[in-house]
């Protein structure tokens, strides 16, 4: 066998290299994302305003100082930034921000799917105040044969979860049972891992998870972070307080991209929807209690 070329070694080494700075590139685009999300929750407790046009402008200053010290192209830091940027808006569902430079894409990609995250106008705040709560459709669904629930849940979780499943990301879940409580609907299923499929149980949950049907639908679509929802008790967690953890976790690791694209759209549209008809049911009742 004859040696390796020394060009192809040298090739292999630095691209490893590279490898690894983008691997770290990720790893900090993650702390970012984690702290975002604090920024974005202490923001809300305090009633301070989701965008901050004078915060985003000193974040960018510091990035081309930086780039001329490092040579780095004033047009590459600005990107980059723009592209971080533009991840912290939809996070803390802002809209975007049209105007910024040609770095800005991702933004320019979403502008059908941001109106719901703006104040609705009169008209579409009265549409969707007369759209019913999750509450209304209780007795709907309890005329719905058991039997047919959880098949549509198994259904669900084969179509959302199929890489993990497939995977191994979920073999935590071999012989434990996890619970899914919609309050507002009245739902309550419990989950289990058999023969690499997850399927409903009779047996009661070892630990359950407890929300709303709009937070756990802005969960599972990504528009909110599940830290904020049980930090403020939209979402609780009871029983195996480990197992509940470390499902979540789990879960939250997930590449959303591999998630299929439809359904994608279907989570994302769907939350939407839902946060925006519940904001307007609030703000219509925060007026009449005002009189």
């Amino acid at each position: 066998m004859s040696p390796p070329d020394p060009v192809t070694l040298a090739l292999a080494g630095l691209r490893g290299a590279i490898d690894g700075v983008d691997d770290g590139l990720i790893a900090l685009l993650a702390v970012r994302r984690r702290l975002v999300r604090m920024v974005a929750a202490v923001k809300r407790r305090s009633g301070h305003g989701a965008h901050d046009a004078a915060r985003e402008r000193h974040v960018h200053a510091r990035a081309q100082a930086l780039a001329a010290r490092l040579d780095v192209p004033a047009a590459t830091a600005r990107g980059v930034l723009d592209i971080a940027i533009a991840d912290a808006r939809r996070q803390q569902g802002c809209p975007p921000d049209l105007d910024q430079g040609d770095g800005a894409t991702l933004p320019r990609m979403m502008p059908a799917m941001t109106p719901t995250a703006a104040i609705p106008s009169d008209r579409t705040g009265r549409i969707l105040r007369r759209l019913p709560p999750p509450a209304r459709l209780a007795p709907l669904l309890r005329l719905l044969p058991r039997r047919w629930q959880r098949q549509a849940l198994e259904v669900a979780m084969a179509r959302v979860l199929a890489a993990p499943l497939r995977d191994g990301a979920l073999d935590f879940m071999h012989g434990r049972r996890l619970g899914i409580e919609v309050t507002d609907l009245r739902l309550a299923f419990v989950v289990e891992l058999r023969d690499g499929r997850l399927c409903a149980s009779d047996a009661p949950a070892e630990a359950s998870v407890r929300g709303s049907a709009t937070d756990l639908l802005l969960l599972a679509s990504r528009l909110e972070d599940a830290d904020t929802l049980f930090f403020q008790r939209r979402l609780t967690l009871t029983g195996d307080t480990e197992l509940g953890l470390t499902a979540r976790n789990v879960l939250d690791r997930l590449p959303w991209e591999d998630v299929p694209l439809g359904l994608r759209i279907a989570l994302n549209r769907g939350a939407r929807l839902a946060r925006a008809a519940r904001g307007a049911r609030n703000g219509k009742r925060e007026v009449r209690n005002e009189k």
